[in-house]
């Protein structure tokens, strides 16, 4: 089975560019066909706040990330990422040795 990690960094306060990396993480890991890989890192974290709704294309987080995450996919984030502490899910906190482990695992790696 082919690997993706998704590395989404962008403000979603300012851009769209995190909510279509979600949108289309849950699409191929809906497919089931390749095994999908989510990191978030900075601002990005702040998706997984209770306010995420009210971010650029908010409504694909509430619409894709549950999806994402009943697919038992991996969602992982920056350690002591700044906002994380806003964040009202638990996700697993990688360090930066650990992303580049994970990536060079993967047969391709995306940053939005």
């Amino acid at each position: 089975m082919r690997s993706v990690l998704f590395i989404i960094q962008s403000d979603p306060r300012m851009s769209g560019r995190p909510a279509e990396a979600i949108r289309i993480a849950s699409g191929l890991a809906a497919w089931e066909k390749v095994d999908v890989a989510v990191y978030l890192r900075g601002a990005a974290v702040l998706i997984l706040g209770e306010d995420a709704e009210e971010l650029v294309d908010g409504d694909n987080y509430t619409r894709y990330l549950p999806a994402l995450r009943e697919s038992g996919r991996a969602l992982s984030v920056q350690q002591n990422a700044p906002g994380l502490n806003q964040a009202q899910t638990s996700v697993k906190e990688i360090s930066d040795g650990q992303l580049a482990e994970l990536a060079s695992a993967r047969d391709c790696v995306l940053r939005f």
